[in-house]
């Protein structure tokens, strides 16, 4: 009789749920995690060190040590919780005894924005938003028990006691971290210890954007943008292998731009559509997913052949975007966008291919020919010079020397960085590129970074204090004082997918793996290792991973080691 009651029951209440108005299953998991310090207190504060300790998460009345914030007459009792690293969640507070009392929370990617003011005005430059999620909250917190609040991107909280001659006693103060604890089947590892940290950041940053869908940010953003979505699959297949958050998340754009409209309103984000498309399929081999979306590829396919002329020239939209620090060279946007289309028809070919469709892969490589009768200039654009390199629309060498590698890592971007550095491994700039890597990225990391930005220039860095902690007098705080479009000041988000670049790239070029048939069924091991002594990994394939080793012999050739599983041919 037991065995069937508890069978019996969770099915009753289902039921009862569903009568209710449906269900919907959280698939995300939920992990508390401590702070790992107590950055700063003010006023009456004491027994913080209680915060440090792994708790049970169970409020207390039975006299055990506590945290407790007591305010006087005049002074306001303030902490400020360091959790370590970035995070997406919320906080659980589990209290000791008193009285309901009310406090301000707020949220911050970094020290200044924990600190810093609300406005309702977007974009304002020394104020934050809570626009796209909320991280400034004021509320009764109960006397015994537990509370969660709050859901975004975060690194720190501040708690500030707002009633006057009162104490509040805190047992536990957790961060909820909501993600996908899922494994890391791809690794790295260098005789470089800050590249290694740079792949495991970049790796971080698009895990923490695993949410439902795969946004672009945690604190902003919290959407499926199909441009800046495409460093993030490439991070996915570099670390995680097949995770359906791609699949899911594909469909949904498809479900909420449907043509003739374009992806995210922009033309440009419909031929990333396609690319992710070409590349996901490369890497899993589900043929199934293309069959799926075969409409909409052959759709989109007739509608941009619709728009290009017989003499090259184009009508696709009137706003062109690569990414937003190109944006002032429209000249070069529009030299790239062109070869964007360029690279998108090639994929798209392929796809046609696949699918047996004859017809559109002929209309993809007429559309290609046709624009290859206009190239346009990429007026010194680095972005435009990247992916007019990478469309074969011009010299790699030429475009990596005169362009892409002037300056080194100056007018660099986060999103179009990725697709700079895939120029220069094109031309053989391998070692160029791994020191791009190590001053760009790696300058974030300088300054406290424990994700990778939305935006990053180095000249923002000559002069700014770390983001993990007050700005110093004399400084500039770089998380307030910086940023432009969207991402003016603390609307600026610090864990962007888009970022993730180097993650991939150095899975693709030092590890060397280079996939040649669908499904990884064939895959070319070409290390390049620059100035590195060695280099190990693996790499998820359909099939497993594969597990390489690459070391510098003294007489300064390579000596690899390369293991592959069932299913895997490797071809060097």
């Amino acid at each position: 009789m037991r065995r069937i009651l508890l069978f019996v029951i969770p099915l009753a209440l289902a039921a009862i749920v569903c009568s209710a108005g449906g269900i919907r299953k959280d698939i995300m998991d939920r992990t508390f995690i401590f702070p790992a310090r107590i950055l700063w207190t003010s006023g009456q504060v004491t027994g913080t060190d209680v915060l440090l300790m792994e708790d049970n998460g169970q409020s207390d009345v039975a006299g055990h040590p506590m945290c407790t914030m007591t305010n006087g007459d005049t002074d306001t009792a303030s902490i400020i919780l360091d959790y370590g690293r970035e995070l997406h969640g919320g906080l659980k507070l589990s209290m000791g005894g008193g009285r309901p009392r009310l406090v301000r929370i707020r949220f911050g990617e970094s020290v200044g924005e924990a600190c810093s003011e609300s406005c309702d005005e977007e974009w304002k430059m020394g104020y934050s938003t809570n626009d796209h999620a909320m991280r400034d909250i004021t509320m009764t917190i109960p006397r015994d028990g537990t509370i969660e609040v709050g859901c975004t991107g975060f690194r720190f909280v501040r708690i500030d006691l707002l009633e006057r001659n009162v104490d509040l006693n805190i047992r536990e103060a957790s961060a909820i971290l909501r993600w996908r604890d899922i494994p890391y089947e791809g690794s790295f590892r260098c005789s470089d210890e800050r590249l290694n940290r740079i792949w495991e950041t970049g790796a971080w940053t698009v895990h923490l954007n695993m949410q439902e869908y795969i946004w672009d940010g945690i604190k902003r953003d919290r959407l499926v943008w199909l441009g800046d979505m495409h460093p993030e699959v490439s991070t996915v297949m570099a670390v995680f292998g097949y995770n359906d958050v791609i699949d899911r998340s594909v469909d949904l754009a498809c479900e909420q731009f449907p043509l003739p409209g374009w992806m995210n309103g922009m033309s440009a984000y419909s031929m990333w559509y396609l690319i992710i498309h070409h590349d996901w399929y490369m890497h899993n081999g589900h043929k199934e997913f293309l069959e799926k979306h075969r409409d909409y590829i052959t759709g989109l396919i007739d509608r941009i052949d619709s728009l290009v002329d017989a003499d090259g020239s184009e009508h696709l939209a009137e706003s062109r975007f690569l990414d937003w620090p190109s944006s002032p060279n429209q000249e070069g946007v529009e030299a790239g966008y062109r070869a964007l289309l360029c690279i998108a028809m090639d994929d798209a070919a392929v796809l046609c291919d696949t699918l047996g469709d004859g017809k559109h892969a002929r209309k993809c490589r007429e559309v290609r020919t046709r624009l290859e009768r206009l190239v346009k200039p990429h007026a010194d654009l680095k972005q435009a010079a990247s992916l007019m390199a990478l469309a074969g629309l011009t010299d790699a060498g030429k475009a990596a020397e005169e362009v892409i590698a002037a300056g080194g890592a100056e007018r660099f971007s986060t999103f179009y960085g990725y697709y700079m550095l895939e120029a220069l491994a094109l031309a053989g700039e391998y070692r160029t590129a791994m020191d791009i890597i190590r001053t760009f990225w790696g300058g974030m990391l300088d300054l406290g970074a424990t994700s990778f930005w939305e935006d990053f220039n180095l000249d923002w860095a000559k002069n700014a204090g770390r983001i993990d902690e007050f700005t110093p007098a004399g400084k500039q705080d770089i998380h307030r004082d910086f940023g432009e479009y969207c991402y003016k000041s603390y609307r600026h988000s610090l864990c962007h997918g888009w970022a993730s670049g180097p993650t991939p790239w150095m899975s693709r070029h030092i590890l060397g793996v280079e996939i040649l048939s669908p499904g990884c069924t064939r895959v070319r091991i070409d290390p390049h290792l620059g100035d590195l002594d060695w280099a190990e990994g693996t790499y998820p394939t359909p099939h497993g991973n594969i597990r390489i080793r690459h070391e510098r012999l003294p007489d300064g050739s390579v000596k690899s080691t390369v293991e592959a599983p069932d299913g895997v041919t490797i071809v060097r």
